[in-house]
């Protein structure tokens, strides 16, 4: 019964973070609104297509763990990419950003990435 949650809660992560990375890549002004740090009207975007390209690429990295290796593998790595969100908390708390986005969405993913990490050792 754990195997397909696990799995199941992987895949997903991994897809949502290829969304988010495609998002950050096609629409960045909007996409960094919504990460908590808005980039200013005349501002350069460059940042946003590295988080844009980390994040899409970290999904992919991910989706292929889950299809081609074993569940400590990916463990592994949702243990080590829950890094990025934590990472994430900080940056928005450190630039203005707001308690509610910096935990609300970054923190509380690191925490679900955590626990995915955690479900994946158990299988």
């Amino acid at each position: 019964m754990l195997n397909p949650i696990a799995y199941g809660l992987a895949i997903v992560l991994n897809l949502f973070i290829v969304y988010i990375g495609s998002r950050f890549l096609l629409q960045p002004r909007p996409s960094a609104a919504g990460y908590g740090v808005p980039v200013a009207p005349d501002g350069d975007t460059a940042y946003l297509t590295v988080k844009g390209l980390r994040d899409l690429s970290y999904g992919l990295v991910g989706l292929a763990l889950i299809a081609f290796t074993t569940a400590g593998a990916a463990a592994w790595f949702m243990l080590v990419v829950a890094l990025n969100p934590l990472g994430d908390t900080l940056i928005v708390l450190r630039h203005g950003g707001t308690k509610a986005v910096a935990f609300g969405i970054h923190f509380a993913t690191a925490v679900v990435v955590l626990l995915n990490a955690a479900l994946l050792f158990a299988v």
